[in-house]
């Protein structure tokens, strides 16, 4: 798991050599911080990714966990969440098990509609919800078990047994248009789900919704020492998993051992904000390379890689397969876990134009999005910070949507979609804005994907830098 440095590659190829203040115990604890700092990084950030979102819930709203935290109108860029959907309703519910099991209650598909995801703290899909999941739209009694569970589970539920005493979960109320009343309709059906702690009775309690709407909800990633802060709450708070007991070791180095205060020394600090950095390096030019493309020569990438898809979906049980490096990257750029991935959304990023090279926010682009779309519901594309992986700041708009208000459509039934810092003129309800001086990535949802775009049948072809 632990990469090689430089230093330790010019050794092997005689070009330097360590002097003996080099292997002093000083440098030699520096340098073991350092490289177990980097990857403790690349192998945290779906936790941490987690943990950010929970302590911003927890020290921004009055949400608890185990309660429900919403956004009663589509997300602006004040929902600092890594690439949110602007086109959806949110809710979520951070649950704890630690006491007991939970219930999470989806209604029927029945004037509304959930596409939703259970994780843990790992960010691993425990079930979809909605009518893509495990309930079919039939609506159903989610039931997360803690993972020292030895009870009995009632009749009508569907069991989630945890691994981990705490994760989320995302339901995102479904929305046919931007329109105020359809907006509230959303919000209304949403209100409809329910959480709850077992023993079940007649009478659970009801449950308590806060609207975070308006509110600054930062949860970007913050690569410098205080990572490891969220880090050292994890360890605290989760049992270790078989699969990452050799992180116990490596994490002991740091100052992060279970059951014991972290209290890193100031030195300790400076080394872990260097070596945050050289993660946040190391994954960025790993997503900057690009992911495979969902079709050869169109540089439009699935948002996470076929393998850690797999790896995640399976539980992690693959003996012979463990992708950190590319669940790293993917948790860098966005959260939760999707069971049946493909089946209610499925995502496509680009971070190049046709040319090959980064959309610049001082430039202007076009993407033509061919007819007949492959949704059963609807498509966007979204705007987001190349650095943060969040709603550009400041910006009051970051999508256009199949379901937006006044987009409009070309003779032959494509959408011509603008990004720039001025919307062409006439085009306004066909443009997002960018920030002139920042760069920029792209994210395309399809919400009820059908048959011709895993078929290739239907292509989404690359965003064109215009004169």
């Amino acid at each position: 798991m632990l990469r090689v440095s430089l230093t330790a590659l010019a050794l092997v190829a005689g070009t330097i050599s360590l002097s003996a203040q080099d292997l002093s115990p000083e440098n030699l604890e520096k340098r073991a911080i350092e490289r177990r700092a980097v990857e403790a990084v690349i192998w945290a950030m779906p936790a941490v990714n987690a943990d950010l979102m929970l302590q911003a819930m927890l020290s921004t709203t009055k949400a608890k966990v185990n309660e429900i935290v919403y956004w009663s109108k589509p997300v602006n860029w004040k929902n600092q969440t890594l690439t949110p959907n602007p086109d959806s309703i949110y809710f979520m519910s951070f649950w704890n098990v630690k006491d007991g099991p939970i219930v999470i209650e989806i209604p029927p598909a029945e004037g509304g509609s959930i596409a939703g995801n259970i994780v843990n703290a790992w960010q691993m899909p425990l079930e979809d919800a909605g009518p893509e999941g495990a309930d079919e739209g039939k609506g159903g009694k989610y039931l997360i078990l803690p993972p020292d569970y030895m009870g009995e589970v009632p009749e009508g539920y569907i069991p989630l047994r945890s691994d981990t005493f705490t994760g989320f979960a995302l339901l995102r109320s479904n929305l046919k248009s931007h329109d105020v009343a359809d907006v509230e309709k959303s919000v209304a059906y949403g209100k409809k789900i329910k959480i709850y702690p077992m023993p079940v009775t007649d009478n659970p309690p009801a449950t308590v919704f806060t609207d975070a709407y308006d509110v600054l909800f930062d949860a970007t990633i913050r690569y410098d020492a205080s990572f490891f802060e969220n880090l050292n709450r994890v360890v605290q708070t989760e049992p270790w998993l078989n699969r990452d007991r050799v992180m116990i070791d490596q994490l002991k180095t740091l100052g992060i051992e279970k059951g014991k205060p972290y209290q890193p020394k100031p030195e300790t600090r400076a080394i872990l904000d260097a070596s945050a950095r050289e993660a946040h390096a190391i994954l960025s030019q790993r997503y900057d390379q690009g992911f495979p493309v969902i079709n050869e020569g169109i540089r439009w990438f699935p948002a996470a890689m076929a393998d850690m898809v797999k790896a995640a979906q399976g539980g992690y049980d693959d003996p012979d397969a463990y992708p950190v490096d590319a669940r790293g990257v993917t948790y860098t750029l966005g959260f939760t876990g999707i069971k049946r991935i493909g089946t209610a959304q499925f995502y496509l990023m680009a971070n190049k134009d046709k040319d090959g090279n980064a959309f610049d926010g001082a430039a202007n682009y076009k993407l033509v999005v061919p007819k007949d779309a492959p949704v059963k519901q609807y498509w966007s594309v979204t705007v987001y910070d190349r650095e943060t992986h969040a709603l550009v700041r400041n910006l009051d708009k970051a999508s256009v949507a199949s379901i937006g208000k006044g987009v409009a459509k070309n003779a032959d039934g494509s959408v011509d979609v603008y990004f720039g810092a001025q919307a062409p003129a006439g085009k306004e309800a066909n443009w997002v804005p960018v920030d002139p001086k920042g760069k920029f990535e792209l994210l395309f949802r399809l919400y009820g994907p059908e048959k011709p775009l895993f078929e290739k049948t239907w292509k989404l072809p690359d965003v064109e830098k215009l004169p």
